[in-house]
């Protein structure tokens, strides 16, 4: 099968409309993990036996598929009632899975707090509410923002897999247009070029962010010395 322009012209406009709903699901889905993340995080740092149960539930999360989860709240939830729109569920299961992970860098933000502020914390009478408003999420969230931008782009690059629940996102637009017109090597070409661009883009957004907080670091320390 040849190349054609003027096929690949014919179904841009129909690929760029998935594309709106794959970073649409993208952003939905980011800040519910971080939430999420940073809830499952304070949790497990409210007792041992919370600790264990949250620590299950985020290995368990971690070590089943995505796609299984999609399945289970798209596809069995409405056995038991719950009922979701492809969307919302497809937003609800990628931004659960990914909170297991943004809880693991949270951890590690957190545990770079001096211990000196927590006690701090103490001293001037803060709640624990108003400690890990004013002390702790401030300090935490610092030094892993890289880490947390660079989960965005895993997130979205893992959106593909909402088209196996009937989103017609840029993948399941691709799908649909590939197998109405049984030519593939167009459609899927153009996801993978659309996928590649704005990776490249959020790449080099993650990479402008990383030297802003060195410079801003840096010039910090500059002052305290």
């Amino acid at each position: 099968m040849q190349w054609s322009w003027s096929f690949v012209l014919s179904i841009l406009p129909d690929l760029l409309r998935g594309l709106v709903i794959t970073i649409e699901a993208t952003l939905l889905a980011y800040p519910l993990a971080l939430v999420l993340g940073l809830l499952l995080e304070a949790a497990r740092r409210s007792g041992p036996r919370i600790a264990r149960v949250v620590s299950g539930v985020t290995q368990f999360i971690r070590g089943t598929p995505l796609l299984i989860q999609l399945y289970v709240i798209y596809y069995i939830f409405p056995d038991v009632g719950i009922r979701l729109p492809a969307l919302a569920a497809g937003v609800l299961g990628m931004g659960v899975h990914y909170s297991a992970y943004a809880a693991e860098v949270f951890r590690a933000g957190i545990e770079s707090v001096p211990a000196g502020q927590w006690e701090a914390a103490r001293v001037v009478n803060l709640t624990k509410a108003q400690t890990w408003r004013y002390v702790v999420v401030p300090q935490a969230v610092r030094p892993v923002v890289p880490s947390f931008a660079n989960y965005l782009i895993q997130l979205f690059k893992e959106t593909p897999l909402l088209s196996s629940i009937t989103i017609l996102d840029l993948m399941g637009e691709a799908r649909a247009v590939a197998n109405f017109h049984y030519r593939y090597a167009e459609p899927m070409i153009l996801v993978g070029a659309l996928f590649l661009i704005v990776s490249l883009i959020a790449g080099a957004g993650v990479r402008l962010l990383e030297r802003r907080l060195h410079l801003t670091t840096n010039h910090s320390l500059g002052r305290s010395a």
